[in-house]
């Protein structure tokens, strides 16, 4: 029967996107890997591709069309020997937004219970069944095609057992025609362990008065209501949740950045030639990939369930934007040179601003780096950023007085830092340990070139 192709969920923090452009037009033939359409993200365009073959029988969503929710029904495939008039078949049964999309929306919300669940992917008295629910793993969703579901269900395969080959992971035609019939789990079973349950589940937390309510209160004063497009949205939506669910602690420490600018001044002076500058957030980026190395058991995110421990350092740099911030992540930090990390970090910088990084490049990391020195803030406090385990918030350099080694009172060039800490990953003593080899690192510079 016709296979639903369905908004895709191209980032992880992605809920809705706008259908920017078809690539494709009704009666086209596309094979698995093809590029079907162009979609705009919270973070940035990516073009979406097949992950099956067959004809493009009809488009469900007009380019153009905005805040179209991810599993929602965009076009239908048709495979071969089915023609056009076989798509009333998918309505019937749940087609855009049926029976069976139904079923999955509700599991990918966890919201439904069991039993409602299955009422309704029940397909009406001589239809076609739709596509079983999207099998899920550990609380997270599998995700696999239309038709590579029907096709696990029949040859009773457990999809939660498949690595997919199809864009982002997911599991594809081949892969389930490809593996062995296995012990499939019962759909009961399922629905009654699964996260779609809602036994159990904890209230929501207050979200605060309503728009209707707020508008209310300044019913009688001029303003100019904004649209939240999606990056506000997910920016709120995880900070939030940041802010909510991560236990922060806060870590301060005094740098003085004078031995540091005296360096940065020489290599800079040396580098004129190959038209390389270093910036202070260079070196504060060097410093803390060399930390993360020395202080191993800090170089570790929250998964759940459990820790995960990183052996290189991904650092990520807050860059700002017009309406938001992306978190560009430099791979590998510890294993770079000052002015590589220099070209990489402008590189990235310059291809933020213009909404033109890839999920890959701004996703992963373990520790992040938010620098609102070069605004004149002097210290603040920054919100981690699941699922890092730390982030650090840098303040600017300013000439203050300090009493030397000597006891003699002097002035130097000092900066302050806040520590912000995941307590689930990183103990109080464990995290003052990093801060340290953090601030060594910047006072002695030329250690980390060592």
């Amino acid at each position: 029967m016709p296979t639903e192709i369905l908004m895709p969920a191209l980032s992880p923090t992605m809920e809705e996107g706008t259908l920017a452009k078809w690539l494709v037009k009704e009666g086209d033939t596309v094979n698995s890997g093809d590029l079907l359409a162009e979609i705009e993200t919270d973070k940035a365009t990516m073009e979406f591709e097949a992950v099956d073959e067959g004809t493009i029988g009809k488009i469900l969503i007009e380019e153009g069309t905005e805040g179209v929710k991810v599993n929602t029904a965009i076009a239908v495939l048709l495979e071969e020997g089915e023609s056009a008039d076989d798509i009333g078949d998918v309505s019937a049964s749940g087609g855009s937004g049926g029976g069976g999309d139904k079923a999955e929306a509700k599991e990918d919300k966890q919201d439904a219970a069991p039993k409602k669940e299955a009422e309704a992917s029940k397909p009406e008295s001589g239809d076609v069944p739709p596509a079983p629910a999207a099998p899920v793993k550990d609380g997270e969703r599998i995700f696999a095609s239309p038709l590579a579901r029907r096709i696990a269900k029949q040859k009773g395969i457990d999809l939660t057992e498949l690595k997919g080959s199809g864009p982002h992971g997911r599991i594809v035609k081949a892969d389930v025609e490809s593996a062995k019939a296995g012990a499939a789990k019962p759909a009961e079973e399922t629905a009654a362990g699964g996260p779609a349950s809602s036994a159990g589940q904890a209230a929501p937390a207050p979200a605060g008065p309503s728009t209707d309510a707020v508008v209310a209160m300044y019913q009688n004063r001029e303003f100019e209501e904004v649209k939240l497009d999606g990056m506000r949205k997910t920016i709120a939506a995880r900070l939030t949740e940041a802010k909510q669910t991560i236990p922060h602690f806060y870590l301060r420490r005094d740098i003085q950045l004078d031995s540091l600018l005296k360096f940065r001044g020489q290599l800079n002076k040396q580098l004129e030639g190959r038209g390389v500058k270093l910036s202070v957030n260079d070196f504060i980026i060097k410093a803390c990939a060399l930390a993360l190395q020395a202080v191993p058991d800090c170089n570790a995110v929250w998964a759940g369930d459990r820790v995960l421990k990183l052996k290189p350092s991904d650092v990520a740099v807050a860059v700002a934007i017009e309406g938001g911030l992306f978190t560009p992540v430099l791979k590998d930090a510890e294993m770079k040179s000052l002015s590589a990390l220099s070209a990489e970090m402008k590189d990235l910088a310059t291809r933020a601003r213009e909404r033109k990084l890839s999920p890959e490049e701004y996703q992963g990391g373990t520790f992040a780096i938010s620098n609102l020195g070069m605004f004149g803030i002097d210290n603040f406090d920054a919100v981690i950023n699941p699922p890092h385990g730390a982030i650090l918030a840098v303040g600017a350099g300013v000439k203050k007085p300090v009493v030397g080694d000597d006891g003699e009172l002097t002035v130097a060039t000092v900066m302050s830092v806040t520590l912000s800490v995941d307590h689930r990953v990183i103990d109080g003593a464990l995290g003052a340990e990093l801060l340290d080899k953090i601030r060594e690192n910047l006072e002695n510079p030329m250690v980390m070139l060592a």
